[in-house]
């Protein structure tokens, strides 16, 4: 017996939204649509020349654990915060929808981490993240107790930017298996599976049961031109795989297996960031209640649908309510 549906193990950021055109992107030489790393300094540069903007706790993992708490699921985490105004605002906003956070504050080094987020009138998003505490996260926060009480342990690749980061998440998938459950990654970006394409592939093969990715991560992922190529090289894999394509829908493969799903209808796109993010939580929200594939990807099109209607990473309607 479980006690949770799906444990989470992420960056914990706290996000800051602003709209910004394509000139200020250029005078920042900032690449539409990417995720940068960033120093502490360039994150005060960049945040002091921002327009006003929002602040949200998020983080791409963060994300889709609130995601699934707002379908009524239940959920923990695993994350590093400090013990400073964002560290305190991050674990409040967890907490606060019912997600199960106790990962120790850290109480010294670096301040929370932040991401900033500009969102160009295409509602594209573009990334700039200082990472700050979350670098702390290591094997020593990994509690396998909690791991083997959630159904699926799902992670986010941008983890394998720090050595200890990997570290715990290897060790929870260890510890995962070892109590008969599953793990889960999502590829996060393509600029990230540039940096880990041969970790990844390799991760895949060996460890991963449930693979998340995005048409642009996945070809890259492949080295291949088109989804079609890099959908037969995922499916050799024999995982399940829900890979999206904006607004044409989504693909779930499971060996022999295709579906592929449309998107949900929107009224309005106003920003992409945490589209992602919110299809897993669909996703694995009708997994770990036993629905099939299909269902799955619909439950996940639902809740990225909602996220993109309005700024910011997180449900402002209760997704419960539109499923």
């Amino acid at each position: 017996m479980t006690s949770y549906d799906v444990l989470g193990i992420g960056n914990a950021i706290v996000d800051v939204i602003s709209h910004a055109d394509e000139a200020f992107l250029q005078k920042h030489t900032l690449t539409k649509g990417s995720m940068m790393l960033i120093d502490e300094a360039r994150a005060e540069t960049l945040y002091a020349a921002m327009g006003s903007g929002v602040e949200v706790s998020g983080g791409s993992c963060g994300n889709t654990m609130a995601g699934i708490a707002s379908l009524g699921g239940k959920g923990a985490y695993i994350g590093k915060v400090k013990q400073d105004q964002l560290g305190a605002v991050f674990s409040h906003d967890l907490k606060a929808i019912g997600v199960a956070f106790d990962t120790p504050q850290a109480t010294s080094g670096p301040s929370t981490a932040r991401c900033l987020i500009l969102v160009t009138p295409d509602a594209q998003r573009t990334m700039n993240t200082y990472l700050g505490a979350c670098t702390g996260l290591g094997p020593g926060d990994i509690d396998t107790k909690l791991v083997a009480a959630a159904q699926v342990t799902y992670v986010e690749g941008y983890l394998w930017d720090e050595p200890e980061a990997k570290k715990a998440v290897l060790k929870a998938f260890d510890a995962a298996h070892a109590a008969g459950r599953l793990v889960s990654i999502t590829l996060s970006d393509s600029f990230c599976v540039d940096r880990y394409r041969d970790e990844f592939r390799a991760l895949i093969r060996d460890k991963i049961d449930i693979l998340f990715g995005n048409e642009a991560e996945i070809k890259s992922l492949y080295q291949v031109d088109s989804f079609e190529k890099a959908l037969e090289a995922t499916r050799k894999e024999g995982k399940i795989a829900a890979l999206t394509r904006s607004e044409k829908g989504s693909v779930v493969i499971k060996g022999s297996e295709t579906h592929a799903v449309p998107a949900a209808p929107i009224t309005k796109l106003v920003d992409t960031t945490g589209a992602g993010d919110l299809y897993a939580s669909g996703f694995l929200y009708g997994f770990t209640r036993g629905k099939p594939l299909a269902e799955c990807a619909r439950l996940g099109g639902v809740a990225a649908a909602e996220i993109i209607s309005h700024v910011g990473p997180r449900p402002e309607t209760p997704l419960r309510d539109l499923i």
